[in-house]
């Protein structure tokens, strides 16, 4: 490696929570064994960061494009033209970018936002046949990974910007015409998403799923859409060189539209089942040539959706071990480096769905003061003074400030 300062931010997405009273009133974090954090923030600096601005949804969109440093209010557009820009999809002027998801729906209810956290092998199959069926229509489908894919459709209007969507993890259970857009305004999109319904229903992947007892991807769920995303060089801004590593789209977008390099990571799922060793290992290797990585690790938040407890203290757990516990080994002859642990947003496992509450932060490395807290978890972050209330601040704090 370089001898240059390196900067690694590192997001358990969707770590932080509420205390649960089947863990005897703690959180997750607190519960989880976290020997390297704990480590850390007996020699760093524990705070608080708000990345989700009043008045806004709080998505991992808005929370991450704050981490890197960009202020949301200025700079967001919408999460799919963020995914877009990673899959080099070019969004031309009338062109509105929606996210879209597979999705079971059963008996008019949103039964499952990810049908059954669908196989990217399977769902590429499903893409090829809505596009087929929806060509004259000048709709493009493209594939993503697992049930995380995007439609793109002519905006002519500037109209369906504006639409309220609902991302369909917030409507778990409920009936889907309640959720509908407004139909003056996008009942094309309503079209579609009904359509789909008569579409993938029969289709032969989901008569097996169904055998399977798998929750099958007889729908997709539109949402989150947007025009074209501009936003200045992380390297104009910063003055470093970097890259981002994540199995979501969204990272990767956020990190291609600031000119970062996003990395793939065979093994990288963006669920319980990832390879969160392989992750540390292609962030070490990033540093070789770069002085910055972002790291990204989606289980804690997809157990929160999930309302699984055990499972997101077994996200935390592997985090730990195997992405901050790796990383720090191969920074063991590294003289100068900075760390920034934390999640985006909450995930409460009681409410499945993100919230806009402040999240708790760790800071160490080189220029950056112990602090007398010790603890890193939710509640003895509240204790501290290091406090970001524009979390898009954070970022230039992390790498301008010689002294933290």
């Amino acid at each position: 490696m370089s001898k240059k300062m390196k900067y690694i931010v590192m997001v358990p997405d969707g770590m932080a929570d509420y205390p649960l009273d089947d863990l005897a009133g703690r959180t997750p974090l607190e519960v989880a064994r976290t020997p390297n954090m704990d480590m850390l923030a007996k020699d760093g600096k524990i705070g608080q960061a708000s990345f989700v601005p009043e008045g806004m949804i709080p998505g991992s969109d808005v929370a991450n494009l704050a981490i890197f440093g960009y202020d949301p209010n200025k700079y967001f557009s919408g999460r799919a033209p963020l995914e877009a820009t990673h899959l080099g999809i070019e969004l031309k002027e009338d062109e509105v970018a929606f996210r879209c998801n597979f999705i079971t729906e059963g008996n008019g209810y949103l039964v499952d936002y990810s049908a059954g956290h669908i196989t990217t092998k399977e769902a590429q199959v499903l893409i090829k046949v809505l596009n087929k069926n929806f060509k004259k229509q000048g709709i493009v489908f493209y594939p993503g990974v697992s049930y995380r894919h995007l439609m793109i459709v002519k905006d002519l209007n500037h109209e369906l910007c504006k639409v309220k969507c609902y991302p369909p993890h917030d409507i778990m259970g409920q009936k889907i015409e309640k959720y509908m857009l407004d139909k003056k305004k996008a009942g094309v999109i309503n079209d579609i998403m009904l359509r789909s319904r008569d579409i993938l229903d029969l289709q032969e992947i989901n008569q097996v799923r169904r055998d399977l007892n798998e929750s099958p991807a007889n729908m997709i769920w539109l949402w989150g859409q947007g025009k074209k995303v501009i936003l200045p060089s992380f390297k104009e801004k910063y003055g470093l060189s970097g890259a981002v590593i994540s199995a979501v789209d969204l990272i990767k977008g956020i990190g291609c539209a600031a000119g970062l390099e996003a990395i793939n990571v065979p093994g990288a799922t963006g669920y319980y089942d990832t390879d969160y060793e392989a992750k540390a290992r292609y962030a070490l290797k990033a540093l070789e040539k770069d002085d910055f990585v972002f790291i990204h690790v989606e289980a804690p938040d997809e157990a929160g959706h999930n309302g699984d407890a055990r499972a997101k203290i077994s996200a935390i757990e592997s985090f730990d071990k195997l992405v901050l516990g790796t990383v720090l080994a191969g920074l063991k002859d590294v003289k100068d480096y900075r760390l920034l642990i934390l999640p985006d947003h909450p995930t409460p496992v009681a409410l499945k769905t993100h919230t806009s509450d402040p999240v708790c932060l760790l800071m160490y490395g080189s220029g950056v003061a112990k602090d007398d807290i010790g603890f890193y978890n939710e509640f003895e972050a509240k204790k501290s003074q290091f406090i970001f209330a524009n979390g898009y601040e954070l970022m230039d704090c992390f790498i301008r400030q010689e002294q933290v």
